[in-house]
């Protein structure tokens, strides 16, 4: 029996790689190219002796279902749901940042295991939004009427850093405005009181991350434009990098321009 993965740069071991490892080295990569082995060992030991080859469409077999989903682009606009980036030790990664309003007094509920860092940061981008609802359209009497709920999948996972910011500030004024946000977008940025974006760090594990998930759009603090050379150029031509020193531009690139229809918005929540 042959084995065959496949000509130069396999997609099934680049499937390997994207759905069933996650980290800095290789070490599980080599696991999980020896389960693939021991699974074509058994089809020889079975009587099978014909060559095996080993693509996307079938690496299932050898290893079931895929354990991590990177997909963005194929997911629906919604309100208050908008895609960050961070940096993990395995490198970079999208994080979901979710917000929505219920009836109540105004108060901020976070969940998601978020840290000191983060719920500072969740606590300027209110302040920032609320210094905005006028000129968003926003009436003052939303706030007294509603509390404000962040949550950031996965709840177990700890998540600290300011670099969420702009990502926390664009899911509430979604939830405000109703307008939804684009799906291709994803974004980084510390913020301020009064919306500037500050930069961050490991720019280009984020933007490896927002490529790999699909994304067609990221956005960056304009002070970690230098950070872009560091991105493969190849990357760089796949994706549009709009660079931000304030959550006003954040807000234009990621939004809708319009309010979602309110059957759209009753669909949706029937649906879920």
């Amino acid at each position: 029996a042959k084995l065959v993965f496949g000509g130069e740069n396999p997609p099934a071991i680049r499937e390997i790689i994207r759905s069933h490892t996650r980290e800095a080295g290789v070490r599980n990569l080599e696991r999980e190219l020896g389960s693939v082995c021991r699974g074509v060992a058994r089809r020889v030991a079975e009587g099978d002796t014909s060559p095996i080859a080993v693509t996307p469409d079938n690496l299932s077999d050898f290893l079931g279902p895929p354990r991590y989903r990177w997909e963005l682009a194929s997911e629906r606009d919604e309100i208050g749901v908008a895609a960050g980036l961070a940096a993990t030790m395995a490198g970079g990664d999208v994080l979901f940042v979710e917000a929505t309003a219920i009836p109540g007094k105004g108060r901020l509920i976070l969940t998601g295991k978020l840290g000191d860092v983060m719920q500072e940061s969740a606590q300027a981008a209110l302040t920032y939004a609320r210094s905005r609802a006028e000129s968003l359209g926003v009436s003052p009497a939303f706030f007294d009427h509603n509390d404000l709920h962040i949550h950031v999948p996965a709840g177990a996972v700890p998540k600290d850093g300011p670099s969420a910011g702009v990502t926390i500030a664009t899911a509430l004024v979604s939830v405000m405005t109703r307008r939804p946000i684009r799906k291709d977008v994803a974004m980084t940025g510390e913020i301020t009181l009064h919306g500037k974006v500050l930069p961050v760090g490991a720019v280009r594990d984020k933007v490896l991350a927002a490529h790999r998930a699909g994304s067609r759009r990221v956005i960056l603090p304009k002070d970690n434009e230098n950070d872009l050379r560091d991105v493969p150029p190849d990357v760089r031509r796949e994706l549009e990098i709009i660079p931000v020193d304030h959550v006003d531009q954040v807000l234009n690139a990621a939004l809708h321009e319009r309010p979602a229809e309110e059957e759209e918005r009753f669909e949706h929540a029937a649906a879920g």
